[in-house]
């Protein structure tokens, strides 16, 4: 039943970048990451008042944790994502966003001083062969336009930006969670909440608010898709990969993870009538291969617990 859970996770999550392109017909990418994350925030921080769960105080340390999720985690990464996904297909963001363990056992190696094997390099060098070929193409007609420096166009840069910012924000939400004995609910929704109102402000200032940055007529359609969508990945995924948490490590629900393009592939097949590529699926079993090398070396060392 567990290993069916973290299926239906990636399968659902994976929902995100198509169902994201789609609404992003209808709205510019830091206003939508506004309206999707408030309106998160607002969903979780309702639900927790209601159940009584709001804390009556906050330690300093415990505001300036949250304030740096909401910044980084939720603020800077969904901006980035989201301004990359106007400008690439669905399948290549979520190709791009599933790269995060080999960031994290990157950052594991200068912050947390993580022995690398020759194993763990060699992992590592996999998921960057098979990372370059997907970088090297082109996926939309806007992405050739906005070449930045040698293969990189400035939309995957940020991409890569948004998976670092994320990975760094599980890292703070680890903290906030565990150091700090912060609810991981409550964290998630003031974080969201507070990244919201960020890209709200952005967004007053960079898109042209007459009176919104969107159409009257496509509002409906707007917020039904948001609710949607926020209800799929900011409620259902965001919780279920917190529960999934206390049962498998980390690591182990990163090598699924890495299956998330595949699912994308399909669902923007449906969706947006984008063909499934066959470059990404191929370098998605390069780059899982290179993750398993890493897993297992990080089980021979002992960094990996098994999660009970």
């Amino acid at each position: 039943m567990g290993i069916l859970l973290i299926f239906f996770l990636f399968g659902t999550w994976s929902l995100a970048f198509p169902i994201g392109k789609f609404l992003l017909e209808f709205s510019p990418p830091i206003f939508l990451t506004g309206f999707r994350m408030t309106l998160g925030g607002i969903i979780l921080l309702v639900y927790l008042f209601f159940r009584k769960k709001i804390p009556r105080f906050l330690s300093k340390r415990q505001i300036i944790s949250i304030l740096a999720l909401s910044f980084f985690s939720i603020y800077l990464t969904n901006v980035l994502e989201f301004w990359s996904l106007s400008h690439l297909s669905a399948s290549k963001t979520c190709f791009i966003y599933s790269l995060s363990p080999f960031i994290t056992a990157l950052l594991s190696y200068i912050h947390f001083k993580e022995k690398m094997t020759p194993m763990k390099w060699l992992g590592l060098s996999l998921g960057i062969f098979g990372v370059l070929p997907v970088l090297m193409s082109t996926t939309t007609g806007t992405e050739g336009l906005l070449g930045a420096f040698l293969v990189f166009t400035w939309p995957e840069i940020a991409m890569i930006g948004a998976v670092f910012f994320s990975v760094y924000g599980w890292v703070i939400l680890r903290i906030v969670v565990k150091e700090e004995e912060t609810s991981p609910l409550f964290a998630n929704g003031a974080s969201m909440l507070i990244g919201g109102i960020l890209a709200f402000i952005t967004s007053f200032i960079i898109d042209s608010w007459n009176p919104l940055p969107i159409t009257s007529n496509s509002l409906p359609t707007l917020f039904g898709s948001i609710f949607f969508f926020t209800i799929i990945s900011n409620i259902l995924c965001y919780n279920l990969y917190g529960y999934l948490l206390k049962k498998y490590t980390a690591t182990l629900l990163s090598l699924f993870g890495l299956l998330s393009p595949l699912f994308t592939s399909i669902h923007s097949w449906i969706i947006l009538n984008e063909s499934p590529s066959p470059l990404i699926i191929g370098s998605t079993f390069i780059v899982l291969i290179g993750l398993w090398i890493v897993y297992q070396e990080e089980q021979k060392l002992g960094y990996l617990k098994t999660a009970k």
